[in-house]
């Protein structure tokens, strides 16, 4: 089925490769580096899109939220006209807010706690309105956090960046972008069933532990840690409250329905290096 991934970024882009060429087009707000067919289009001011669309069709949207009712998405879909067949959206795992450690499920209720997750909220309560008026299957992707080739954090542990101590660390939750884009892919197939899946590894090591494999494999000196209240007066808000908050990402039905079997923090380390 033809398939428009709307946002070539980091994962997008992936995605969009994987497709068969003939039956895939990309729409990127900045210009990219691929032999696939991507227009180029402002989200934020698009008022037609640069394609004819087909009867069936299916789309991947990875861009994020354009402000706290987003706007962008809101526009964007206002244009699927007819509404595709499939809708898979990105959403993340920030939604469940701080669970002080607890296991979430898809079943747990949304508490987001931060500026960047609550517009997280809004767009998957606006996605499954429009998706019912409009006879569309959604699937919502709650992704943690994205590493890979150029994000392993290695420019931190080179200068020295401090980390929090094992003591303090919190549960970490993260994907390869590689395992990300199989699970668009999947998500993106009629055999999966409609609904909200959570992704990840499965591999609830700190951000702490994780900078210390990455270290190991770089051949740097191990990550310098600091405690908590050291913390306070060094990071920045925003990684305060991103380290903070705390839950363990349960992903069994990823793994079940979805079929998908994420790589282990050292393989993808090692295959984000190679």
């Amino acid at each position: 089925m033809f398939t428009i991934v709307a946002g070539t970024g980091y994962t997008g882009l992936r995605v969009l490769e994987r497709l068969p060429a003939a039956d895939a087009v990309g729409l990127s707000r900045s210009p990219v580096e691929t032999s696939r067919v991507c227009h180029l289009c402002d989200f934020d001011t698009l008022e037609m899109l640069p394609l004819e669309l087909p009867d069936r069709y299916r789309v991947l949207y990875t861009c994020p939220p354009g402000g706290e009712d987003d706007d962008r998405l809101r526009r964007f879909l206002a244009l699927l006209l007819p509404a595709p067949v499939r809708f898979v959206y990105i959403s993340t795992t920030g939604v469940y807010g701080d669970c002080k450690g607890a296991v979430v499920t898809e079943e747990s209720p949304v508490n987001p706690g931060n500026r960047m997750s609550k517009p997280r909220v809004t767009a998957e309560r606006l996605l499954m309105q429009w998706a019912e008026e409009n006879g569309c299957e959604l699937i919502v992707l709650r992704s943690p956090g994205i590493y890979g080739p150029g994000r392993l954090g290695v420019e931190r542990l080179e200068a020295g960046d401090a980390y929090l101590n094992e003591a303090d660390a919190h549960p970490g939750n993260r994907i390869h972008v590689d395992d990300l884009a199989t699970c668009c892919l999947a998500a993106l197939s009629e055999e999966a069933p409609a609904g909200v899946y959570n992704v990840g590894d499965g591999d609830h090591r700190s951000a702490t532990q994780f900078a210390e494999e990455v270290a190991r494999q770089a051949g740097l000196r191990a990550p310098r840690t600091i405690s908590w209240a050291e913390a306070q007066k060094v990071f920045s808000p925003m990684r305060l409250a991103f380290l903070s908050a705390s839950r363990v990402v349960d992903t069994t039905k990823m793994r079940g329905v979805l079929g998908v079997n994420p790589r282990t923090p050292e393989e993808g380390i090692r295959d984000s290096f190679s």
